[in-house]
């Protein structure tokens, strides 16, 4: 990150005494224009990342983020001390959260600040990126491959800006559904002025440490800060805030990128559309899909922000992005739809750098108080579709003090409205730089900075349990990291985001990433991650029924349950083939992801008619299309790998 403007979206707060009905007030009318349309510049496959010599050079001394800020008369960003959350959580519950189950240290210091921390999980490995490096580990911590510098991953690339530069704002997501990872960094080669790019990898595989489709798309000529991706079924979404080469803000971008090509290593389209500064009061995110289960067929990729830019007017704006990728030019970005927010003022310190107190008289740390808190994390419940977002706000009524606003929007049919919604400030600490989720039950974890003048900043995490009363944490704060030091440069610059993210091994275990000094310094930050699970996450064990029947390759499913932590699929033996080793294999569908495949082998002699059953744990198969298939070893004439599967689906 060589160079980057920072925005700052101001607010005029309120007085308000009792909490803002939660209704929507309806979504305004769709964008009259249409997308612009563009092809990537260029594309590849990379070798194994593996076998590339990784890239950890010095950089040319230290580095940080210019602080540019809109005049407030662009923003609106007048501070109001009289503003009374009416949702603040003031007391801390006696619930505990669950303690962590891994820890360890992650990327240490480059010489960037802020670090831009964050992580996500797969079946097998944790990718972590940070400004501007990236690494791969096991579940244990032990590292596989790293740390080196992204720009490694572009080597040999025929490109324009990613395989030159380094510049930062990076993201690794985990796509469930195709079994990939996804990578992206900007790459700002003339800064301040175009060519603007933003550097996109899909992995080959699911295996991070292999070969990698690269992409280099062009941005056009605004600064695409603070980019921000999102997984969703018909493509990878972004978000990023806009700047002209004078670093005046112009406003939000909102993309969209060919996935399915990407998947493929072939060439991809992107689709941009442009919301002016007029249009928005906050950064933007794109959802983000957590578990098992799709989004509804067609259904548009949320984009969220929040207003707070005039009295009683607090609100979290969603538009709908469409792409339509047949004809692009038919894509559509709707909205905003604006829900009515509990009040809340999003204006700490005058939006100043040097707001959140450490201890020693260092300087005070960058709230980021006008940003959405990456990720906007989305799942669907079937019942209901869910999407968490978090941003920081004066909990304090004036007095500066950082809390992290949260809620979770819902939307079972028409538009999405506000669930639930709390600000957490259980003590006099500051909280901010949050990120949140939530397990397969509904269960949320928050996790977040925390700091004061008598506190180190430090990580830590709350949450609550599905039935837990709406609008709280009840589950008290853990520590994952304690903090010794504080940062002590002028610059404030700390996050800018970090990440909570869900094991799609079980849908329940959370893993989040955030930043602490282990003693006072400039820059010499070190990033942590930790997993931790809430004990009640998972369902019964459930059943799937079956018989293969000593006929010709044939397999029976007769009974089907809602399958979600565990199954047992049962098989009668035919006379003829008692006494071989049985196989069974069971596939998610439409993807032959390894995540979503169990394979097991029971040996010994098995009366011919008899019944045994296969348990297959460990996963949160959830809603949708499966196929099964049972066969029996050195019979393939029978049910040997070439016999055909029994499909089904469950639809509760």
């Amino acid at each position: 990150m060589d160079s980057r403007s920072r925005i700052r979206l101001g607010v005029v707060a309120c007085l308000v005494l009792a909490m803002v009905p939660l209704t929507s007030t309806g979504p305004a009318a769709a964008r009259g224009t249409a997308p612009a349309v563009k092809k990537d510049v260029a594309h590849d496959l990379s070798a194994p990342l593996r076998s590339i010599p990784p890239s950890v050079t010095a950089r040319s001394g230290a580095r940080q983020v210019p602080l540019l800020q809109p005049s407030p008369a662009s923003t609106g960003a007048q501070e109001d001390t009289r503003v009374l959350d009416p949702v603040v959580q003031t007391s801390a519950p006696t619930a505990q959260m669950p303690s962590t189950t891994t820890s360890f240290d992650g990327i240490g210091a480059t010489g960037m600040l802020p670090p831009d921390s964050n992580s996500d999980v797969g079946p097998d490995h944790i990718v972590e990126i940070v400004n501007a490096q990236y690494q791969v580990f096991d579940k244990s911590g032990a590292s596989l491959l790293g740390p080196a510098n992204i720009q490694t991953l572009w080597t040999g690339f025929g490109g324009t800006g990613c395989a030159a530069t380094n510049n930062g704002d990076p993201v690794v997501l985990y796509d469930a559904a195709a079994d990939r990872w996804v990578i992206s960094q900007m790459s700002l080669p003339a800064r301040p002025n175009p060519p603007f790019y933003q550097c996109l990898a899909v992995s080959q595989t699911g295996d991070p440490t292999g070969a990698w489709h690269r992409y280099e798309f062009d941005m056009g000529s605004s600064f695409n800060d603070y980019s921000k991706l999102g997984v969703w079924g018909d493509g990878y979404y972004m978000t990023d805030n806009e700047f002209d080469s004078s670093d005046n803000y112009l406003g939000a971008g909102v993309w969209a990128f060919e996935r399915s090509e990407m998947l493929s290593g072939l060439s991809a389209q992107s689709l941009h559309f442009s919301l002016s500064s007029a249009d928005v009061s906050s950064s933007l995110l794109p959802g983000d899909i957590d578990g098992p289960t799709a989004p509804p067929a067609g259904a548009p990729n949320p984009i969220v922000g929040f207003e707070d830019s005039a009295p009683f007017n607090h609100h979290v704006k969603v538009w709908d992005f469409h792409a339509d990728w047949a004809v692009p030019a038919n894509s559509t970005l709707t909205g905003p739809t604006d829900i009515a927010a509990a009040s809340f003022d999003a204006n700490l310190c005058g939006h100043s750098v040097n707001c959140i107190p450490q201890p020693d008289a260092a300087p005070g740390l960058d709230a980021l108080s006008g940003f959405m808190m990456y990720r906007l994390a989305y799942r669907n419940f079937g019942a209901y579709q869910s999407l968490l977002m978090n941003f920081t706000v004066d909990a304090g009524g004036g007095t500066d003090r950082a809390g992290i606003r949260w809620t979770e929007l819902r939307k079972s049919a028409g538009t999405w409205s506000i669930a639930q919604q709390g600000t957490y400030a259980p003590d006099s600490d500051n909280r901010w730089m949050g990120s949140v989720a939530q397990d397969q039950n509904g269960n949320i974890a928050l996790g977040y900075s925390v700091s004061s003048a008598t506190t180190y900043p430090s990580i830590r995490y709350a949450g609550r349990l599905a039935n837990d009363p709406p609008g709280a944490l009840s589950q008290a704060e853990t520590t994952l990291q304690a903090g010794s030091g504080s940062q002590t440069s002028p610059s404030g610059r700390w996050g800018d985001y970090t990440s909570m993210q869900v094991d799609p091994s079980d849908d329940c275990t959370f893993w989040y990433t955030n930043q602490y000094y282990s003693s006072n310094s400039d820059r010499s930050w070190n990033t942590r991650i930790g997993s931790f699970k809430f004990p009640n996450c998972g369902a019964p064990s459930t059943t799937i029924v079956g018989t293969l029947t000593g006929g010709y390759r044939t397999a029976a499913v007769y009974a089907l349950y809602h399958l979600r932590s565990e199954a047992v699929y049962e098989m009668t033996v035919a006379p003829n083939l008692s006494g071989e080793p049985v196989s069974v294999e069971l596939w998610r569908l439409p993807t032959r992801s390894s995540l979503w495949r169990y394979r097991t082998t029971i040996n010994g002699i098995l009366s011919p008619g008899s019944t045994f059953t296969v348990t297959m744990p460990g996963k949160s198969w959830g809603k949708g299309k499966y196929r099964v298939r049972g066969s029996f070893a050195g019979n393939s004439s029978y049910l040997g790998s070439d016999a055909p599967w029994s499909y089904f689906a469950f639809t509760r």
